[in-house]
């Protein structure tokens, strides 16, 4: 994966940081992404792909799911949990162009119309390495909602990142991105999911690749969480990638809001709330990144660049931006994690705003990030606008934004 410190004992940098959130797909421009990496110092590492189970054709033609493959478990992970979550593979869900793996989890006793949230991994991890380290299984057990796990392979990219940056994959109807839209359907079809309560998020690639879906499919999901992301359309090949990394790319927010309009020119809204997770120690993909996201997503709204709330959270002090919509609800979040680079923060623990785990690279003890992004999808019961004035106790700005810069 990609370079992570914690605030209680730092990770030692990995080979080639910057490189594993682009490798690209084999066969058409892996010569590029190698001499990129190499001319910035990098070399790629491609590891060697996971084992895959057969699934009887019976099976398949049905729509039934079935085991993930125990090796999965151990892809990038020698210090996976003792015990796996069972994700279920789903063996045929679309056409899918993109060539992606499906994976569900189904807590017990899942409601009739559950809602959906589907997790995007990051570079060099897999599915069940995501569900066993990011804590969303401890608040799908909780609240009975479906988990839906993309997983890519070493044959889309040399290093298991989703293609964020490539144009064959992140628009609408085209590759991963609708392969993603496809197992979205899926859910639909075969476990009755509720199609207005769809959400969406994910981690380093995983995060640009959430990007990508709020921007491409605006009419699927209601709202996505970005962790250690990119804005949609920063890149659109390599080398404008590492650019979007490090240092960062400075837009107006009008530019970064007609990027994702020019995504499916068709949509009028209602746009998907966006929340933005970053450590404000990041190397790799630079703080820089989640003012871009504001700004992005605060224009889509038509919101202003101020924050109508300011407040921290968590037990480490996370510095939460809150941007409202005329009904007091959060349109945009954004959520600065002190001391951590990059990863997904967790906070180990049987406590009710803690969960996750360490014991693999890129998830960083410090705040539950599943805790809040599940809050802030509103899969805990409570009302986002009520959640708000709650927790700020002052009610939702009343006067209009000013118009976005």
């Amino acid at each position: 994966m990609l370079l992570t410190t914690t605030s209680s004992s730092p990770t030692p940098p990995e080979p080639s940081s910057r490189a594993h959130l682009l490798g690209r797909r084999r066969g058409r421009v892996g010569g590029l992404a190698a001499a990129v990496a190499l001319a910035c110092g990098f070399a790629l590492v491609t590891p060697a792909p996971a084992a895959q189970a057969a699934v009887p054709p019976a099976s398949a033609a049905q729509g039934v799911v079935a085991p993930a493959p125990a090796a999965q478990a151990a892809v990038a992970s020698p210090a996976a949990p003792q015990t796996a979550v069972k994700l279920d593979r789903v063996a045929h869900f679309g056409a899918n162009p993109g060539a992606l793996t499906m994976y569900v989890y189904r807590p017990a006793a899942l409601p009739a119309h559950p809602a959906v949230v589907v997790a995007l991994h990051g570079c060099k991890q897999s599915a069940q390495l995501y569900a066993d380290n990011s804590g969303l299984v401890r608040f799908a057990d909780r609240h009975k909602f479906l988990l839906v796990f993309a997983e890519t392979t070493v044959t889309n990219n040399a290093n298991r990142c989703f293609n964020w940056f490539q144009s064959g994959d992140n628009r609408r109807g085209a590759g991963e991105a609708a392969s993603i839209r496809q197992m979205v359907a899926h859910a639909g079809s075969a476990f009755g999911a509720d199609p207005r309560r769809v959400h969406v998020t994910g981690l380093s690639a995983g995060g640009a690749m959430t990007s990508v879906m709020l921007a491409a499919y605006p009419d699927v999901f209601a709202a996505g969480a970005v962790v250690a992301g990119l804005p949609y359309a920063c890149a659109t090949d390599v080398i404008s990638a590492f650019a979007c990394m490090n240092p960062g790319v400075d837009r107006t927010p009008a530019a970064w809001a007609q990027a994702v309009r020019a995504a499916h020119p068709g949509h009028a809204g209602p746009w998907p709330r966006v929340a933005v997770w970053h450590g404000r120690d990041d190397p790799t993909v630079v703080p820089r990144n989640a003012d871009e996201l504001r700004d992005q997503w605060t224009a889509v709204h038509g919101l202003d660049q101020s924050p109508d709330r300011v407040s921290t959270i968590g037990p480490n002090g996370t510095r939460n931006e809150q941007y409202l919509a005329a009904d007091g609800s959060v349109a945009v979040e954004v959520n600065r994690v002190p001391g951590i680079g990059h990863g997904t923060p967790v906070d180990p623990g049987a406590g009710a705003q803690q969960c996750g785990a360490t014991g693999t690279p890129h998830f960083i003890a410090s705040i539950c990030s599943s805790y809040w992004i599940t809050a802030f999808f509103g899969l805990d019961g409570s009302d986002p606008a009520a959640a708000v004035r709650d927790r700020t106790g002052t009610p939702p700005r009343t006067t209009p934004p000013a118009p976005a810069r």
